[in-house]
């Protein structure tokens, strides 16, 4: 890998790691709905000069309404998924579900597009998809810092049931993009989408508005979300694809959860503990079957 493109990586990886930092900030203010709305709006506003490059424009108007749904798959019906979980489950917690959208993709595609993963990709599905129900097992009875409550919480359970229904929104994303928009300007894609999710979102962000005037820190919070999380990063994503290709630039949700559970226990005090990792570890090790990336030897 190019130093360069090592460098690009890691920083997507730290920019989609903090993401879950700055959720939880705007969302204790603006709630779920309005953060997910601020965030793909603003989103969209910043990536808005994209549509100038060359072939962008022409291949957005090509297939704009396959591309604003996508954007609702893809960015707002997930943002506004995981904008709640951040509510209820540490934001570490979060991010290791999170990392099980590669298993969600490979799931749907076999469901939807009919490609069947071989043995030791089926292998990694199994194994992931037990690391998960091993950490909601373990994990439900936590509350939103990570810190024991030695009760059941349907509150948890119903943040870790969001999360994961994001990463089936990215998986079916995935799957409608390959059908339907594989020959798509990526940067076309990359920008109408925002696009796509802020119209979606438009109407259920004025309705879920705050009664009261969120801080300044929460608005500062969804500020870095939107430029640093979503339109940087997209933008970092493309390029990373255009240079190693799908499969390898997907392996960027291995690094995340490192820093949102870096974050995490700096910023907000939450609780990292061995089981967390260990699942953690077991649903990576699924994950990396599932994609390939791993084989027999």
């Amino acid at each position: 890998m190019p130093v360069a493109v090592l460098i690009e990586f890691v920083v997507l990886a730290a920019l989609w790691g903090a993401s879950f930092l700055f959720m939880r900030v705007g969302a204790a203010e603006f709630g779920a709905v309005a953060t997910a709305g601020l965030r793909v709006g603003l989103a969209a506003l910043l990536l808005l000069p994209v549509f100038l490059r060359a072939g962008v424009w022409a291949s957005f108007c090509g297939r704009w309404r396959a591309i604003l749904f996508a954007g609702l798959l893809n960015s707002g019906i997930p943002f506004a998924l995981y904008a709640f979980a951040v509510l209820h489950i540490p934001t570490g917690l979060a991010s290791i579900l999170n990392a099980t959208v590669p298993l969600s993709g490979a799931l749907v595609a076999w469901i939807w597009l009919k490609e069947k993963p071989g043995g030791m990709r089926a292998l990694g599905l199994a194994i992931g998809f037990a690391g998960v129900c091993l950490l909601v097992l373990g994990k439900t009875g936590v509350d939103a810092s990570g810190q024991s409550t030695g009760q059941w919480q349907w509150t948890t359970l119903a943040a870790m049931a969001a999360a994961l229904g994001a990463t089936i929104c990215y998986g079916l994303a995935a799957s409608f993009t390959k059908k339907h928009l594989h020959d798509v300007h990526p940067m076309a894609t990359a920008c109408g989408s925002q696009w796509g999710a802020a119209l979606g979102l438009a109407l259920p962000t004025l309705w879920f508005w705050p009664a009261h005037t969120p801080s300044a820190e929460a608005w500062w919070a969804l500020l870095a979300v939107a430029l640093l999380c979503t339109a940087l990063a997209y933008i970092l994503f493309f390029r990373i694809i255009a240079a190693l290709g799908p499969s390898k630039a997907l392996t960027v949700t291995f690094l995340v959860p490192v820093f949102a559970l870096l974050y995490g226990a700096l910023f907000l005090g939450e609780v990292i503990s061995l089981w967390m990792l260990g699942c953690g570890a077991v649903i990576l090790c699924g994950t990396a079957l599932a994609m390939g990336l791993v084989g027999k030897r």
